[in-house]
């Protein structure tokens, strides 16, 4: 395992903040995974998105050897084709909520070639049997064409999940009792992607055929009091909130929304974001091989910056306060991919 010592410093209305954290290194694979998230007991669990035809299995449980295994079980690892209801197309995230349940988001789109019939969908498993405890599936006009189901949060106390979809620009709502789901903010400034370039290591994403990437919405956080919801497109720099509780209002109209949407100004291009116990939102930060933080003032600190940080993906806030951040490495194409640990 490696170590390196990360300084960085911000300029606040304070003064400067110097920053000093530790970076370790806790398992490394050939597989690119995204999606990571840790339960009340520690457990980590990665996502595989099936983005080439190599990808064996899409949602693994990662053990202390460093290995992973199927999760929860083979069969519903075991997508070929066929059976995509029942079966791991193209598993993009995780996420354990409050209460420790695990949820898996399926946007079941591989290699970005369009949605599979039947296989968008969100799991919940109950991590104390390993089983599946509900599946909630999506199709149109929840999902459109081109969609890509990219991140999830859910909040325990209304009952619901906020999905971003990153490919047809959007937030998908999901009533977790009933099942139903709705669109929000479809084409809202506040979820597409900024006319931008974004560069990495001194050279600019492009596309293979010259053209620059545009990823819709992406990143989601609830604050801790579970009154906003905060969000950003990948490309794009924008940070944005809007109240829960506008978003599961049935008296508002799809014309009113966008005006309940706020602008928090400029921040990073980034991928994950995640808060901390103290309202503090993390920010992958993708063009800088770091993350960075946004204090409840407005803020913004260097927390690690280290260029082992190749495209800092998926953040997950384990039960003793450290953060892990997987490293997808997207703007590479190749391993070897990481999960890092640091103390706030």
């Amino acid at each position: 395992m490696a170590m390196l010592l990360a300084t960085g410093c911000a300029l606040s209305n304070r003064g400067p903040v110097i920053m000093r954290r530790e970076l370790l290194e806790i398992a490394s694979s050939d597989r690119q995974w995204t999606g990571l998230a840790i339960s009340r007991e520690g457990r980590k669990f990665v996502t595989f998105p099936r983005w080439n035809e190599a990808v064996s299995i899409s949602v693994g449980e990662l053990l202390a050897d460093g290995s992973t295994r199927a999760f929860p079980d083979q069969e519903w690892n075991r997508w070929f084709g066929s059976e995509p209801q029942n079966r791991f197309v193209c598993a993009q995230s995780v996420y354990v909520d409050d209460t420790n349940f695990l949820w898996i988001l399926d946007p079941a789109n591989p290699r970005f070639q369009g949605v599979i019939d039947g296989g968008a969908k969100l799991l919940k498993i109950d991590l104390h049997t390993n089983r599946v405890m509900q599946v909630i599936r999506f199709g149109a006009p929840i999902i459109h064409e081109n969609s890509y189901l990219n991140d999830i949060r859910v909040d325990t106390r209304s009952g619901h999940a906020f999905i971003t979809d990153s490919g047809s620009p959007g937030l998908v709502v999901v009533n977790l009792a009933t099942g139903l789901s709705w669109r929000i903010l479809d084409n809202d400034s506040s979820t597409t992607a900024e006319d931008i370039e974004l560069t990495f290591n001194g050279h600019k994403w492009l596309l293979p055929d010259g053209t620059t990437p545009r990823v819709h919405i992406d990143g989601i956080a609830i604050d801790p009091s579970g009154e906003y919801l905060y969000y950003k497109a990948l490309t794009g720099r924008t940070l944005y909130r809007i109240k829960l509780r506008w978003l599961l209002d049935e008296n508002i109209s799809a014309r009113e929304l966008p005006g309940k949407t706020e602008n928090l100004d400029e921040t990073v291009a980034s991928d994950g974001l995640e808060f901390d116990h103290s309202g503090n939102l993390y920010f992958t930060a993708i063009e800088e091989n770091a993350i960075k933080r946004r204090l409840p003032d407005g803020t913004i600190e260097m927390v690690v910056k280290d260029n082992r940080l190749q495209w800092p993906d998926s953040l997950a806030l384990a039960p003793d306060g450290s953060f892990y951040v997987t490293t997808s490495r997207i703007h590479l194409g190749e391993g070897p991919f990481k999960i890092f640990r640091f103390t706030p």
